[in-house]
């Protein structure tokens, strides 16, 4: 049986669904079908302008990112897409935190709907930092088809994989 390690906490059900589709070579297809388009963010300083124009549309109150940018190294540790975190500065005699996202370069080529569930995901952790209920509501009232996106977003990557594709 073909394991599904992007889909592995989904329902058996799904997955053979899934596996269907990849058997009779329809995943693919779909993805282009729904998703057939590709975003033009490609640097780092139009990820942060974009970044900073959905916090400030969501989450005005929330401290905006010092560094928003697309980091190659992500896709190899821990299957992380993204990241959230706050690095320490000593500056003067205080410790300055600042926060910093990072997102996979593999959205590079995305279609804009993932890179923007990702963002949005990431945002998320500027107020929630655990994934729990309200985290996903935040993500939902970012985006509101966040969940199927994430779906979707687990087939492409499911599909980035079978294809030999790098950064899956």
């Amino acid at each position: 049986m073909l394991p599904l390690r992007y889909l592995a906490g989904y329902p058996e059900a799904l997955q053979k669904q899934v596996r269907a589709a990849i058997a009779d070579d329809r995943l693919a297809a779909m993805l282009r079908a729904r998703y057939p388009g590709t975003h033009a963010v490609r640097s780092d300083g139009a990820l942060y302008d974009y970044t900073l124009a959905l916090k400030n549309r969501f989450l005005r109150n929330a401290e905006s990112p010092a560094k928003v940018l697309f980091d190659s190294r992500l896709q190899l540790t821990a299957n992380a897409l993204g990241t959230n975190g706050k690095l320490a500065r000593v500056q003067g005699g205080k410790i300055r935190r600042k926060h910093e996202i990072r997102v996979a370069s593999v959205f590079k080529e995305a279609p804009p709907e993932f890179l923007k569930m990702i963002v949005v995901h990431e945002l998320a952790h500027l107020k929630e930092r655990e994934h729990d209920r309200a985290f996903y509501q935040l993500c939902s009232h970012m985006e509101p088809a966040y969940h199927q996106l994430e779906f979707d977003l687990r087939l492409y990557l499911t599909q980035r994989e079978l294809s030999g594709l790098p950064g899956a």
